[in-house]
């Protein structure tokens, strides 16, 4: 890889609700280690000295510090306070990113991501500007409106995976704008500000734990990948 500089945003803002957990889902122990570790740990054996900003809710700061104390000493990772949506939290962990270069924006709760998936994102964003890692649709889909509904064909559908990766001269002034709803992820906010993103395949292991049955499955898919 060139020596641009690298950037991993780490975005863990989860209350983990869904898990019906005490503990916020990014926290929850996965094959003894805490959720978040499996991305940081990724991005650091994949990327030679790449910059690696973890996000999260401002009461959850001190957790995440004796977590990478306790389990990534040897990783240098900087912890962000994140916002009330996801964008605020993205753009509040773009603030530490101040050199051109390449941007990784990855879910905090996508512990199976793979070297292949990060080199992929990264060449792909080196020559296009930016790689969005999508996967196909495998179930019949139907759109509700009113009191019906109609079938969509969903050949022509993709569900969005994280890293969504970019130049940082794209992403940067992207999100300088003002929020909008409609910006649930980074590829919406690019292409709000008038850039169009270049989707990459992504992994069907690529899963976001939200879910007791999504831990599982990663449980799963790790101790199948030893």
């Amino acid at each position: 890889m060139s020596d641009i500089k690298k950037y991993a945003v780490v975005v863990a803002g989860g209350r983990g609700l869904r898990m019906g957990a005490a503990v916020p889902k990014q926290f929850l122990p996965l094959l003894g280690k805490p959720l978040l570790c499996y991305a940081i740990q990724a991005f650091a054996a994949t990327i030679r000295g790449i910059n690696i900003i973890l996000v999260l809710p401002p009461d959850q700061l001190n957790s995440a510090k004796t977590v990478l104390k306790s389990y990534l000493s040897n990783i240098d990772v900087t912890t962000v306070a994140g916002g009330d949506t996801r964008y605020e939290s993205v753009q509040n962990g773009l603030s530490k990113v101040n050199n051109d270069g390449v941007v990784f924006v990855h879910d905090g709760v996508r512990p199976l991501l793979s070297t292949d998936l990060i080199q992929r994102c990264y060449h792909q964003a080196m020559e296009k500007g930016s790689a969005i890692p999508v996967v196909p649709v495998m179930e019949s889909i139907r759109i509700i409106e009113h009191n019906t509904s109609r079938s969509v064909n969903r050949e022509q559908l993709r569900i969005i995976q994280t890293p969504q990766t970019f130049l940082t001269k794209i992403i940067l002034p992207a999100f300088q704008q003002e929020f909008q709803p409609s910006f649930t992820d980074e590829a919406n906010v690019v292409e709000s500000y008038g850039t169009p993103v270049h989707l990459i395949d992504g992994s069907m292991e690529n899963i976001k734990v939200t879910t007791p049955e999504d831990m599982l499955i990663a449980e799963t898919l790790l101790k199948a990948s030893v």
